[in-house]
């Protein structure tokens, strides 16, 4: 049995693939822990999930220069040191990183241990610790092609085993009725995650009553921090929040969403095409996400500034009412997909730990 320690957290984005990673070596006999913050979302997500965490101090990258940057080396090497005891006081075989505060701390303890370590990267933009990380091993995962880091091999993004196996046809009618919309008719899902996104609501919204005249239902999920009314339109149904992710992705036919790393991963697995509407905010990283999946022919893309309910009504209403369209942009989707990340990146972190992942000093 190996006992691996995955380490990352902050947001979603690094915790769920780091859950589904450690749900598959788990089901392949090894043992698991798990190095976070407190901060972060790991430090509810990950005792849930039924995983032990092991947690360090909250070291952020210092970006000018301040009181925070002069206290930043040794905040940084004392993080360092803990995690460097962890792995020798729990006999740690193995470390997966995804990112976070937390991962930098492993990389560079691992490295200093001996012991091998392996990287995910969820965005087409890395960031900066899978950037440092990336250079001092050969088991570089990422979810997209054309990531920029060295020694990158792509195994897609590691799926909630719920949307790995999800078979949208055959739960399709019942997917529909659970959200009390008619099973006979096509779906379009808009999604903003889970704090939503006002200007696609806006859009959504202003545009129901001539996406029911197309025959269209709407699965609307607006988020918490949405401001707009139900339009109350015969087969519009607004919701703020979904546990049941699975079923909304099979209710649907299209979707109009955000580009975050795990929604394109999750569309494209499923073959649900999309009209993709980046968030303009960070390193610009979403837009860089629906790519692939656009150029493929997957998926449309818009900017966000320009995403009015005008815009909707001249970019969606089309593929409404253009089955066959559609049909061929799902195809092109799934072929663009990648359902068994788990799978493939754990098989990478063990071909490292047997290999020996460790790029040389110097190299």
């Amino acid at each position: 049995m190996t006992r691996w320690l995955l380490a990352g957290g902050g947001t979603a984005g690094h915790v769920n693939p780091l859950l589904a990673v450690a749900d598959r070596l788990v089901v392949e006999g090894d043992e698991v822990l798990v190095l976070g913050t407190a901060e972060g979302l790991e430090a509810r997500l990950v005792p849930e999930r039924g995983y032990e965490l092991l947690v360090i101090p909250r070291v952020p990258f210092p970006r000018r220069p301040n009181a925070a940057a002069l206290r930043f080396p040794r905040a940084v090497t004392g993080s360092i040191a803990l995690t460097g005891r962890h792995l020798v006081d729990r006999g740690i075989d193995g470390v997966i990183g995804f990112g976070g505060y937390a991962a930098a701390p492993a990389y560079l303890a691992a490295r200093r241990r001996g012991v091998p370590f392996a990287i995910h990267e969820q965005n087409a933009r890395p960031g900066m610790a899978n950037r440092l990380g990336a250079r001092l091993t050969h088991a570089v995962g990422v979810t997209f092609p054309a990531t920029p880091l060295p020694h990158a091999t792509r195994v897609g993004m590691p799926l909630r085993r719920e949307i790995a196996v999800l078979d949208r046809a055959a739960l399709r009618d019942e997917a529909r009725a659970s959200f009390d919309l008619d099973p006979a008719k096509p779906v379009l899902l808009v999604t903003g995650g889970s704090l939503g996104a006002q200007r696609l609501n806006r859009a959504a919204v202003a545009n129901a009553e001539t996406v029911a005249a197309a025959g269209w239902q709407v699965l609307h999920l607006a988020g918490g921090r949405s401001t707009e009314r139900d339009p109350e339109v015969t087969g519009y149904r607004m919701l703020a929040y979904c546990d049941r992710m699975d079923l909304a992705l099979a209710a649907a036919e299209l979707a109009v969403s955000r580009a975050g790393a795990s929604t394109v991963s999750e569309l494209s697995a499923l073959g649900l095409p999309a009209v993709y509407v980046p968030y303009a905010v960070g390193n610009g990283e979403q837009r860089f996400n629906a790519a692939g999946v656009v150029a493929a022919g997957g998926a449309v893309l818009e900017a966000d500034a320009t995403f009015t309910p005008e815009r909707f009504a001249d970019v969606v209403l089309p593929l409404l009412r253009d089955p066959q369209r559609i049909a061929a942009m799902a195809a092109a989707a799934t072929g663009d997909g990648v359902r068994d990340g788990a799978e493939r990146m754990t098989r990478l972190a063990r071909a490292g730990l047997v290999g020996g992942a460790r790029v040389p000093s110097g190299a």
